[in-house]
């Protein structure tokens, strides 16, 4: 038997060009229903949006969202031992561990919209290297990582809702962001887990430090993930890319979902037209994300959790749309009278 080809960087890279569009046809004939609906011409606001962008993604007119998948990746950080996070690294497995015996938020929030929930660990025993002093991943750990996001994704469901697990991952996702975007590293670090000031300045020297080790991040999307991201940040850039692929609607959690996704967007402007964001974070850096991706969040909850709570939130949103869009009548078929 013929060994399997170890991933690499650029193959991965080169799957960027071959991104398929959403589907035309099936958006316009979801967009003609949506006008015939018994209701005033945009009164469901965002749903109606949500049912056609559905429609398109998954090439059909009348949008589905009985199997929706969630999907929470966990990874460890070597930039944790700066003191970056309120809580220890140990808490990462502890937490996945929670997961899979269905004890977080996650797994209530997933079960109350009936959505499958897997959870995806990152080899937490082996931490990525502390960015702060170099690069946090081997150009093979970084591929390795992207693969194995890009291998959860399977046929068979409606959409997928993306987060992640792993302390001093908000620390990651805020020297992503400088490197993707500029600024300063106050622009995007936040109290995360909930630092006090000290914690929150150790954050800040932490990004600093992390862009001076790494200047390499600045000029390449792929070398800002590789030197900056995390296991977890990786595969959730590799699942993003994998769903459009398939043509599979994609829902961002938080600021580091998000941040992962960017990766992709900053090589393509286009990439992301298949996700949306399910949630603005409370993480301060995540609203300046969002406007630098032009993406209008979902919800705003004052949540910072992250493990996909607030994707799962917004799949319940997805289930609404559809069931409109569905369910309802149109003007003829109810016997109203239409627009004059």
């Amino acid at each position: 038997m013929s060994e399997i080809a170890e991933p690499n960087l650029e193959e991965i890279r080169a799957l960027i060009g071959e991104f398929p569009l959403a589907d035309a046809e099936a958006g316009a004939a979801a967009a003609a229903r949506q006008a015939q609906l018994t209701k005033p011409a945009g009164s469901l606001g965002r749903l109606e949006e949500l049912a056609v962008w559905l429609a398109s993604w998954q090439g059909r007119p009348d949008p589905a969202m009985e199997r929706p998948r969630v999907a929470v990746f966990a990874g460890n950080h070597g930039v944790a031992a700066r003191g970056v996070s309120a809580y220890p690294a140990e808490v990462t497995a502890q937490m996945v561990a929670n997961f899979i015996e269905g004890g977080a938020a996650v797994n209530q929030l997933a079960a109350w919209v009936g959505a499958d929930l897997r959870i995806y660990e990152m080899a937490l025993d082996q931490p990525t290297a502390d960015f702060a002093a170099g690069p946090a991943m081997e150009e093979a750990d970084c591929a390795r990582a992207l693969a194995y996001g890009m291998m959860s994704v399977e046929e068979g469901f409606d959409a997928m809702a993306l987060g992640e697990m792993g302390i001093a991952n908000t620390t990651s996702a805020a020297a992503l962001c400088l490197a993707l975007f500029g600024g300063e590293a106050a622009d995007w670090v936040g109290r995360g887990s909930g630092v006090d000031e000290a914690g929150l300045a150790r954050k800040v020297a932490a990004v600093e430090a992390g862009l001076a080790a790494n200047p390499e991040a600045r000029e390449d999307p792929f070398e800002a993930l590789r030197r900056l991201g995390g296991y977890e940040l990786a595969a959730i850039a590799g699942a993003v890319m994998a769903c459009r692929l398939a043509r599979i609607p994609v829902v961002l959690d938080g600021f580091a979902a998000t941040a992962a996704a960017a990766v992709l967007q900053r090589l393509d402007r286009h990439a992301l037209d298949h996700c949306l964001v399910a949630h603005r974070s409370v993480e301060p850096g995540h609203a300046r994300l969002l406007g630098a991706l032009g993406k209008t969040p979902l919800l705003d909850l004052d949540m910072r959790l992250g493990e996909a709570s607030g994707a799962v939130l917004a799949l319940g949103l997805l289930q609404a749309a559809c069931a409109c869009h569905n369910g309802m009548r149109t003007f003829e078929e109810a016997g109203v009278s239409g627009k004059a």
